[in-house]
């Protein structure tokens, strides 16, 4: 600031000089006074009065510059100049700061319009997928409905034609014998205009009927089995780690025996003998595996119903209709009936789907109870957590939000998905292990072979019919196609060899 300060003062130097040149006179030595002449003349003294007015402009000019911010600032002290440089380099940083967010904020909406427009790209391909299917219905519709009808058809009259006659036209054209009926051919050809709009207005009231639209995508159930096999991973667990195991604290009581057939009814001979003889002090995770599977079997029969909480021997009816509706009629159509059946048994009954989730519950938790019995859990005979009563004191929070992950998608796939049929599977301990179907859960740690124990996770298979071109008292032409989208995770006996390969389970 200092150099500046110093250029105004040197250009009002100048600029002053200049002045008192232009208004003197030049010197000369006539222009002297001499000693005799006088020193007050009335032309001197015009001349002195005349020059302190004619510098009052550069005064004034003078004064300004003396009141200019230039002037000013070179007069502040070194402190106050670095308080104001300091003050605009914070006002920088700060702009700069607004600047970037602001470009931040333009790339993320530049990025989230590029993804609205790939959704509206992929919503208009959907329904223009929809739009040809139900085109292709529409056919089939009126192929069948022409090859039901007379193998010999009049052709309709012009458009034109038929406008200019009306009904009244029509009753009044009587046959050549005068007897007042109308001939054969225009009552089939009155006939067959009423049945082709009777049959139009019918497709137009079921295409809501018949619409293939999803609430939910395969890729959202997929990540909710996903989600229900990590919260059954979670309770089998934490149930098992609070749980301390003793192979010499094993009683033949009563209920001891009755948990024992209980379980090899459930999870099969093999698992419950493997679970009563070994001892599971050092490394409970056979005890982990067995909870796993016994949970998972609780859910695939409470979804292989076609409603839970729902009588079975109602449930077993209901089943069987929906089963021939599957394969008589077009794939919109079965799962239309399906959502509707299932919406109105639940309006039926309000209070059934919290039964349904206090009966799943009550199940989960007896099961893991006569699985703890049987590995010789010494809680339980303390009284504290491996009974029924415990776990749900202790675990109850996450046994009802298994079961009601459970009936969630329960009601997703009853109601809300129309194209295809979702299926969640176990695999059965009677089966033998099929790679294409199922996967070893400990496959990368030694060889798969032996008997299957239990199913740790759930799969998920996929059922659509695929055939409609049939006639409706068809069935066993048909076709169903089936998917698995997720296959399920078991243990085969192998995962003894992986465990313990010194020990060996012989069959009792």
């Amino acid at each position: 600031m200092l150099p500046i300060a110093n250029l105004n003062i040197r250009n009002l130097y100048d600029n002053a000089a200049g002045f008192f040149l232009s208004r003197s006179p030049p010197w000369s030595p006539s222009s002297q006074p001499s000693e005799f002449s006088p020193i007050n003349t009335p032309a001197s003294l015009d001349a002195l009065e005349v020059r302190p007015r004619e510098c009052a402009p550069l005064h004034e000019r003078l004064d300004a510059a003396c009141h200019s911010p230039t002037t000013s600032l070179a007069g502040l002290a070194p402190s106050s100049m670095r308080r104001e440089f300091d003050a605009t380099k914070n006002e920088l940083a700060r702009s700069q700061g607004d600047a970037a967010r602001l470009e931040e904020r333009c790339r993320m909406l530049e990025k989230t319009l590029k993804e609205t427009r790939e959704m509206l790209r992929a919503r208009d391909t959907e329904l223009e997928k929809m739009r040809r299917e139900r085109e292709k219905e529409r056919m089939i519709a009126e192929r069948r409905r022409s090859d039901l009808g007379p193998q010999t058809q009049v052709p309709p009259p012009p458009r034109d034609l038929h406008s200019r006659h009306s009904s009244f036209d029509m009753r009044r054209t009587t046959s050549p014998l005068g007897n007042g009926r109308s001939t054969p051919t225009e009552q089939e050809r009155a006939l067959m205009l009423a049945g082709s709009e009777e049959e139009h207005a019918r497709i137009r009231s079921t295409e809501l009927y018949m619409t293939r639209t999803d609430s939910w995508s395969g890729a959202q159930v997929l990540q909710a089995v996903h989600d229900m096999n990590s919260e059954i991973l979670q309770f089998a667990a934490s149930a098992t780690e609070i749980c301390t195991f003793d192979k010499d604290s094993r009683h033949s009581s009563a209920r001891s025996i009755q948990a024992m057939h209980d379980t090899s009814s459930r999870l099969g001979p093999n698992l419950s003998r493997i679970l009563s003889n070994r001892d599971h002090s050092q490394d409970p995770i056979l005890v982990q595996l067995a909870l796993q599977g016994c949970v998972s079997i609780c859910v695939t029969r409470a979804l292989s119903s076609f409603c839970m909480g729902f009588s079975s021997k109602s449930d077993n009816v209901v089943s069987q209709i929906y089963s021939r509706i599957a394969l008589a009629e077009p794939q919109p159509t079965s799962s239309k009936w399906r959502a509707l059946a299932h919406r109105h048994i639940h309006n039926a009954h309000p209070h059934l789907a919290e039964q349904s989730m206090n009966d799943l519950c009550d199940t989960i938790l007896r099961w893991s109870a006569d699985i703890f019995i049987i590995a010789g859990c010494l809680s339980y005979e303390n009284g504290a957590s491996s009974s029924k009563g415990g776990l749900r004191l202790r675990f109850g929070e996450q046994v009802q939000r298994i079961a009601s992950s459970v009936l969630r998608l329960a009601r997703v796939t009853r109601e809300e998905i129309m194209s295809t049929c979702f299926d969640v599977v176990a695999v059965s301990t009677n089966t033998s292990f099929d790679p294409s179907g199922m996967s070893d859960a400990f496959g990368d740690y030694v060889a798969s072979h032996g008997a299957i124990l239990a199913t740790t996770e759930l799969g998920l298979r996929c059922t659509t019919r695929v055939r409609e071109s049939e006639p409706l008292d068809v069935h066993n032409n048909a076709t169903l196609e089936q998917r698995t989208i997720l296959q399920p995770k078991v243990v085969l006996e192998s995962v003894l060899d992986a465990l313990d390969p010194r020990i060996t389970d012989s069959p009792c």
